[in-house]
């Protein structure tokens, strides 16, 4: 009898447990989906759009904090987004400062790429500096691509698109691109990193721009936005 009710009182208690893990697992799901940086830190905060977020309400974008916007605009050496013209008008509608971002792909020539970058985004002093995602490698190529290879080629890449549009390159530069070619450290460009809720580390120097929250809930649509701030 005293065995069984033991046994009770231990199923009671893992109980209480497992609600107490899945309520604390619950709240901080939340509270990822909904953290953004304090205005008091990073005063100039914006999104990352493509049309993986469809279409977009940009008097609402503006209107849940967001200062500027980079659109997706091309990748690789043909591919473009079909929503950057529609996006990139309704954020200059909306008075935004808005920047191009294009995709880059170790496995394509980067005149291909340049090309593809330089006939989607208009020659426009007022956009923000291009930039670039560095965040596919070269393990995938149907042809070997040195290491040596990748930066050279990614280095003709950037001084095309800076020819046409006039500005640095900034980098967005994930953590596994960086750990495999070392980039950070041997191309003097703005840094862009990646980083869900802790403030990233992993380019060895100061970063100027991090997205901060990849899957921040919102009121603008049913797709998260990808949330970025600068660093004053």
């Amino acid at each position: 009898m005293a065995k069984r009710k033991g046994s009770a009182v231990l199923a009671r208690v893992l109980g209480a447990l497992a609600l107490v893990t899945l309520i604390a697992g619950g709240w901080v799901w939340w509270h990822l989906r909904h953290w953004q940086p304090t205005r008091e830190e990073y005063p100039l905060q914006g999104v990352e759009i493509g049309a993986m977020d469809g279409p977009i309400d940009w008097g609402t974008i503006k209107g849940i904090g967001a200062n500027f916007a980079y659109i997706d605009a091309s990748a690789s050496a043909s591919a473009r987004d079909p929503r950057f013209t529609e996006n990139l008008r309704g954020a200059l509608k909306a008075g935004m400062q808005v920047g191009a971002l294009h995709r880059y792909d170790p496995c394509q020539p980067a005149d291909a790429q340049a090309a593809n970058f330089v006939t989607t985004v208009p020659r426009d002093p007022k956009l923000l500096p291009p930039a670039v995602e560095l965040d596919t490698t070269a393990e995938g190529c149907l042809v070997a691509v040195s290491d040596a290879k990748v930066e050279s080629e990614l280095m003709t890449f950037l001084n095309q698109v800076e020819t046409h549009t006039g500005r640095p390159t900034i980098l967005k530069l994930t953590e596994t691109f960086e750990d495999t070619y070392g980039v950070a450290a041997r191309i003097d460009r703005n840094l862009w990193l990646v980083s869900d809720r802790f403030q990233p580390d992993y380019a060895g120097r100061h970063w100027t721009m991090w997205t901060a929250n990849k899957h921040l809930a919102n009121e603008v649509g049913e797709t998260d936005l990808r949330w970025v701030v600068v660093r004053p």
